[in-house]
C-alpha cells in the first residue's frame, strides 16, 4: 500500500451529459445501489487517499444540482470546478485550482464508480518510481479490425491495451501539459502528456470492475460487482 503525503490530488470528470445512456439525468449522477455514481467514486478516492485533494468537475447548469447532492450525500471534502465544452477544457479548469506543491495527480472518470484502491496504488507507485504518467490497462478480449480505404484487415489484438481510468501524472508536467493548445489528438491525460512530449508512460494493471457507465446494462454489471463484492 502506497501511503499518501497530502501532495496527491484527484480531479473526477463529472460534466458531461451522458446522452448514450438515455436518461434525462446524466448517467454519472444517476442512483447505482442507492448512491449516485460519482459519489462511489468520491468515497472510494477518500478512503484510498484521505488527504488528497479531490476535486469533481461539473456543468455550470448543474452546480448548484451537484452542491445540493453532495450535501444529501455527506460529501463535504470535495471542491467543485466548473466544466467546459470539451473534456480537455474541463480538467484543464480543474487543474487551476491545484496548488503548486502538488506532486501527483490523479484524473478520473465520474461514470466509473467501482474504482478500486489495488489499482490506485499501484498509479501511485509507478509515479513515485519515476514515470511521467501511468495508466491502468486492461487485455483486449475481443477481435479486432483495421478500417482500410479498401475495406478492413484483422490486427493482432496482443498489440493492444484497453485503457481505463484514473490516470496518474506527474503534476507538474500535467499542469505544463495543459498550457498547449488544444489538439484533436487529445482524448485523453495521457495524449495531452504525449502532445507535449512526455513520453514515458507506465502501464499497470487496471480491473473489470474499473467499468465505465454508458448504457443501462453497464449499470446492472457495476450493481452486480457491489452486491457480491466482500
Amino acid at each position: 500500500m502506497t501511503e499518501n503525503n497530502g501532495k496527491t490530488a484527484v480531479v473526477i470528470v463529472a460534466a458531461g451529459s451522458g446522452s448514450r445512456y438515455g436518461s434525462e439525468l446524466p448517467k454519472q449522477f444517476c442512483l447505482l445501489e442507492g448512491e449516485p455514481v460519482v459519489v462511489h467514486a468520491i468515497r472510494r478516492f477518500h478512503q484510498s487517499v484521505p488527504f488528497a485533494q479531490i476535486i469533481v468537475v461539473v456543468a455550470a447548469d448543474r452546480k448548484e444540482f451537484w452542491e445540493n447532492l453532495s450535501r444529501e450525500n455527506n460529501i463535504d471534502y470535495t471542491q467543485t470546478a466548473i466544466g467546459g465544452k470539451t473534456r480537455w477544457e474541463s480538467v484543464r479548469n480543474a487543474l487551476e485550482m491545484i496548488d503548486d506543491s502538488t506532486e501527483t495527480l490523479l484524473i478520473h472518470d465520474g461514470a466509473r464508480p467501482l474504482v478500486e484502491s489495488e489499482v490506485i496504488y499501484r498509479l501511485l507507485d509507478a509515479i513515485k518510481g519515476g514515470a511521467e504518467g501511468a495508466l491502468p490497462v486492461m487485455p483486449m478480449v475481443d477481435s479486432l479490425r483495421k478500417l482500410t480505404e479498401k475495406g478492413s484487415m484483422a490486427v493482432d489484438r496482443s498489440l493492444y491495451q484497453a485503457v481505463q481510468t484514473p490516470q496518474a501524472f506527474s503534476a507538474a508536467l500535467l499542469k505544463s501539459a495543459y498550457r498547449l493548445p488544444y489538439s484533436p489528438v487529445m482524448t485523453d491525460d495521457a495524449s495531452v502528456m504525449e502532445n507535449a512530449g512526455h513520453m514515458k508512460m507506465a502501464l499497470v494493471d487496471g480491473s473489470e470492475k474499473t467499468l465505465k457507465i454508458t448504457r443501462p446494462i453497464d449499470m446492472e454489471a457495476a450493481s452486480f460487482y457491489l452486491r457480491t463484492s466482500d
